[in-house]
């Protein structure tokens, strides 16, 4: 058996509904299967879907406001007044203000733009940037990706005499600002169609409507946007992003062109996961760090060389933020091992006094993935005394939900079930703990504490191929309501397999079904391939992608998850020395069980510290683990022992000091000769001449001390000091009467059948010994 490092839960799409997708599409069952998991189900919409056009785009003007809006902004530019655009450091703020910007100067507007610093300003509006943008003559503001949730600062604003446009996309409190237009998807007073626009989306509809048209070489720009703030990848959004990565990878803007070179990737195959992992990261870098204008400035710019520049700007401080992230991760880990050595809390709450605020979240994270426990990082200032942080969760603790009962400790907190963001006295943070691993006593269960994965396209061998995976593109953007699928193929044997790497940590497989196989490597892995054994039955879990080697190409699977119910069986039998194979079996809930007690002896000086159980003597607990030292004196003996264990997992060493297998069972012919030559003497001298006559007749000296205990316990002979002499009264018994001679067939029997069979065929015998333990139970 080999246990799975995630819980799987498997959904299994409806069988018909993929057939009618197939027919009616004419698809692979593959992307029928994806379609089918995500509740498309109806040929119609899957096509839409499938195939979408500018059609898939809403009139801007179904925002509520966005007329108002408009003729505020038109006139603002008529009049020659300057306009400040009012943005965020994220990747879907600096997106949002490079599209709103572009847009007003190709209206002739007198703009600029302003980003609050993370650390001067805090997120969203702020009074004392506010005034600055009208000392700096601004007599409007149109906020983007932000605004809906600064009452206070809105009318700060307005009170110094400036219009204020609101277009923002998070949610929407109970009082609304008082702006002079608001534009967002959810307004309680609009019926737009869709909701879930990134900030950069309603940034864009703005654009939209203001040039009367749809400004198509803006849509890598909202892709980017909308693909760093994770929302669901539906409607408008999948248009968008569909179709900003199609410009994207033939984009002349020079700043596609530079993040793409920085980052190493080829910019005919940047993808959604090239946004999410390596533009995203690098222009959210800046305002992490301060000041987020090098990003508006890289993806504004028209200068090729300006645009390396600053691409390699973001990129030396991403890499100053992943060192960040990195130390604190490092000394967060370090306070965990120091408050909890091996016990691990149901949430962290874990504080540094310095801590780059810009990064807690990451740190959250890292640790959430690590440890799965809810949570909680904080930079802790102490001339303040106050402690500003991050949160990230677990399925079934609702993070905002267990914040809102500490609601008396935490001044600001916001978020949502997964994630959230909070301040409070660094005098509360030990209370802010204590209560919510009190809390978290009540909601998580010990099945909730292990990571589960939703795994949703089970898929045969038989139905990957290259082309089938390269069709896949038609499905992408994968993301946030449209997730990435996650593949399963079960019940498959792996033909090959190998560690690979320099230090042999990950593993290489070839997995088989029938007569059809599939490519396979886990990284990461390389362990499990010693948990492996042959024909055993696996189901494993991962990523499809195409492999292409010297121009040649296959479909190969990333494993993520591997499992397997079958028992399993260890071939050890031919590794002596136990220093070769103890390392690979583990030590917890495992039995070591010998059947003589010269084989405790003979393992003792090289299994220090290893308790070795003598059968028949100690009583033997279930175990998921057993290690058969060596070869019983009868089956039975190992039926009753595998029955007592019932394990999971057999060992098989199986030690024999003496084999008789190759030696055998002197023929008729052999026991003949012997009785006639004592027949012939009146005494023979086994001690003196034993070895004179096994040279003699090229025997080994086994097969004469055997023959005569064989002719001896039939009493043919008596054998005394030394001396083989024949009994002239002895009757007429067959040689297998002999206990000797029957004990010598059993011996050879269990060898051939134990130390000297095929792997399979000892496997097919166990299979047999538990089915017939099974039996038995049930009798």
């Amino acid at each position: 058996m080999i246990e799975s490092m995630k819980r799987w839960k498997v959904e299994r799409p409806d069988e018909e509904i993929v057939a009618m997708l197939i027919k009616d599409l004419g698809i692979s069952s593959v992307q029928a299967k994806i379609l089918t998991s995500r509740g498309i189900i109806d040929s119609g919409v899957a096509k839409d879907f499938l195939h979408m056009d500018a059609s898939s785009m809403h009139d801007p003007f179904l925002l509520y406001d966005m007329d108002k809006a408009v003729s505020l902004i038109t006139t603002a530019i008529a009049s020659d007044k300057k306009i400040a655009v009012y943005g965020d450091y994220d990747g879907d703020g600096v997106t949002s203000v490079t599209v709103l910007t572009t847009a007003l100067e190709r209206m002739g507007a007198d703009v600029f733009y302003a980003i609050p610093n993370r650390f001067q300003h805090g997120y969203g509006p702020n009074k004392d940037l506010f005034l600055e943008l009208y000392e700096k003559g601004a007599s409007l503001i149109i906020t983007v990706d932000n605004g809906i949730s600064g009452v206070d600062e809105i009318a700060y604003a307005k009170s110094l005499g400036m219009d204020i446009i609101i277009t923002d996309h998070h949610e929407i409190g109970e009082v609304l600002p008082a702006a002079d237009a608001i534009i967002h998807p959810r307004h309680p007073e609009g019926e737009y169609p869709f909701g879930e626009l990134a900030g950069v989306g309603v940034a864009f509809k703005l654009a939209c409507a203001l040039l009367e048209d749809v400004p198509e070489d803006l849509f890598e720009l909202v892709a980017i946007g909308t693909v760093a703030d994770l929302v669901p990848l539906r409607d408008e959004n999948r248009y968008f992003v569909k179709e900003g990565i199609r410009q994207m990878r033939v984009s002349k803007r020079p700043a596609i062109q530079a993040l793409a070179r920085i980052a190493s990737t080829e910019q005919a195959t940047l993808s959604e996961e090239s946004i999410g992992f390596m533009i995203g990261p690098r222009l959210n870098a800046a305002g992490r760090l301060g000041d987020a204008t090098p990003a508006v400035q890289l993806l504004k710019t028209e200068d090729a060389t300006l645009a390396t520049t600053l691409a390699k700007e973001l990129d030396t401080l991403n890499k100053e933020r992943q060192a960040i992230v990195a130390e604190i991760a490092k000394e967060a880990e370090d306070m965990i091992l120091k408050m909890y050595g091996d016990t691990v809390p149901l949430v962290f709450v874990i504080g540094g006094e310095g801590w780059n605020s810009g990064v807690v979240g990451i740190v959250a994270s890292r640790l959430t993935e690590k440890y799965y426990r809810p949570s909680i990082v904080l930079s802790i200032d102490r001339e303040t005394g106050i402690a500003k942080g991050s949160a990230r969760s677990i399925a079934g603790f609702d993070m905002f939900a267990e914040l809102t009962k500490n609601a008396q400790l935490l001044p600001h907190f916001g978020g949502h079930q997964m994630a959230a963001g909070m301040s409070l006295a660094v005098t509360d943070v030990v209370t802010l703990r204590e209560n919510l691993n009190k809390q978290a006593v009540e909601v998580l269960t010990e099945e909730m504490l292990t990571p589960e994965v939703r795994i949703d396209v089970p898929l045969s061998i038989s139905e990957i191929d290259v082309s089938v995976l390269e069709s896949l593109e038609l499905l992408r953007p994968f993301g946030m309501a449209f997730e990435k699928p996650v593949y399963m193929i079960e019940d498959i044997t792996a033909t090959t397999v190998r560690k690979i790497g320099a230090a042999k940590n990950h593993m290489k497989l070839e997995l088989a079904d029938e007569d059809v196989s599939l490519d396979a490597i886990g990284f990461g892995l390389g362990p499990i391939a010693d948990q492996l054994t042959p024909g055993v039955k696996l189901s494993v879990t991962g990523d499809l992608q195409v492999n292409e080697w010297n121009g040649n190409k296959k479909p190969q699977l990333l494993i993520s998850d591997i499992r397997s119910d079958d028992w399993q069986l260890f071939d050890l039998r031919g590794v002596r020395e136990a220093t070769r194979w103890l390392p690979t079996i583990p030590l917890d809930d495992t039995v070591f069980v010998a059947f003589h007690e010269q084989t405790v002896t003979h393992f003792q000086s090289s299994m220090k510290g290893i308790d070795i159980t003598l059968f028949g003597q100690e009583a033997i607990a279930k175990a998921e683990n057993l290690v058969l030292l060596d070869i019983p004196d009868d089956v039975i003996q190992l039926e009753e022992l595998v029955g007592s264990v019932h394990p999971d997992r057999v060992y098989a060493h199986f030690h024999a000091s003496e084999s008789r297998y190759f030696d055998g069972i002197p023929d008729r012919e052999q026991f003949g000769w012997y009785y006639s030559f004592l027949k012939k003497r009146e005494k023979f001298d086994f001690v003196t001449n034993g070895a004179q006559l096994t040279k003699h007749k090229a025997w080994k000296k086994d097969t004469v001390y055997f023959m005569s205990k064989v002719f001896s316990e039939l009493g043919f002979v008596k054998i005394e000091d030394g001396f083989v002499s024949v009994q002239e009264t002895a009757g007429k018994r067959d040689l297998t009467e002999a206990p000797a001679y029957k004990e010598r067939e059993r011996q050879i029997e269990l060898e051939k059948r134990l130390l000297y069979a095929p792997y399979m065929e000892l496997k097919q015998w166990f299979d047999t010994v538990r089915n017939g333990i099974v039996d038995r139970e049930e009798h």
